[in-house]
């Protein structure tokens, strides 16, 4: 694969807010996004200038990037760092130190080459690699519907958790929650 996995920079706001609208006219939006275009090509740019700032510097959220070899971007994903005690991301309070993986986008030209996989190895690595209390597990939702994302995020190693969220806007259906666990350290000295 000649991608590169990377960190976003703060300075690229308008190339992240660019592949968050263009995530949101994919077909799977409804079902793969909790907002809409409308809504967000509304904001400000003082907000994408923020959201990016903060996504880059890493303390609670990571966003991570994949550059094709022309220097386009072919994907995203952002890690949303879920402590207890603290105010929930997505659902519930978190139980556990964990993160949570939110805003998976491959553009359509780019999927089948490895890049979702790819992100996901770093989203995952830098979970485990955070300071503090360490992580117990790397979480995420995907609508009972979304079967294209269930599959890859099954490939990649993510098992479902029995866990379930009504959908938001649509109580009628299900976020399903998937989770990949620490990997228990090989002990002994």
């Amino acid at each position: 694969m000649d991608y590169v996995v990377r960190t976003v920079r703060a300075e690229e706001w308008e190339r992240a807010k660019e592949i968050r609208l263009a995530a949101l006219c994919d077909p799977a939006a409804p079902i793969a996004f909790l907002e809409t275009y409308d809504h967000s090509v509304a904001r400000p740019d003082a907000f994408w200038q923020e959201r990016t700032a903060n996504a880059a510097a890493g303390e609670h959220v990571r966003q991570f990037v994949a550059e094709a070899p022309d220097g386009g971007w072919a994907g995203t994903v952002s890690v949303l760092v879920e402590r207890p005690g603290t105010e929930p991301g997505f659902g519930e309070a978190a139980e556990m130190d964990q993160s949570h993986l939110v805003g998976v986008y491959v553009r359509p030209e780019h999927r089948g080459r490895g890049v979702v996989d790819a992100l996901f190895r770093e989203a995952v690595d830098w979970s485990w690699s955070l300071s503090g209390p360490p992580l117990e597990r790397v979480r995420l939702h995907v609508h009972e519907a979304n079967s294209r994302a269930e599959a890859a995020y099954r490939r990649i190693g993510f098992t479902p958790t029995g866990a379930t969220l009504p959908m938001q806007g649509d109580p009628t259906a299900l976020e399903l929650e998937f989770e990949i666990r620490r990997p228990l350290s090989g002990g002994g000295g």
